[in-house]
């Protein structure tokens, strides 16, 4: 379970009794948060820097397969700078589930109507 309570990985189904012994498929925080432990990062970090390090990936935001490409999600991230791995992945949850609540989310819509939003 991620943060709030909400699962925040489902294993694929299987043609059997649903579930084996197979990968877990991650999205969100947990996606981000498995190619920040592969990836060559050190904290403090900038988003740029995440976002090079981890080669601005796609990342999916829900079991549905829909996902956003990493720099897009923290554009909507009110900072730029983290200090620990923790920081990065509390910011970035609202945005997902944000995502997960229904293409963008309120916070990607008030940027697209307000004056420089983009």
């Amino acid at each position: 379970m991620g943060p709030f309570g909400v699962a925040m990985g489902v294993r694929p189904p299987t043609d059997d009794d649903g579930f084996d012994d197979g990968d877990v498929v991650t999205f969100g925080i947990a996606a981000v948060d498995a190619r920040l432990k592969q990836a060559d990062l050190t904290f403090p970090a900038t988003a740029a820097e995440v976002v090079e390090a981890l080669d601005d990936p796609d990342i999916e935001y829900g079991p549905q397969g829909r996902s956003v490409a990493l720099s897009t999600a923290l554009e909507n991230v009110p900072q730029d700078r983290f200090e620990r791995r923790q920081e990065l992945m509390n910011a970035l949850h609202p945005v997902f589930e944000e995502y997960r609540a229904g293409s963008g989310g309120v916070v990607s819509w008030l940027r697209s109507v307000l004056p420089g939003g983009n």
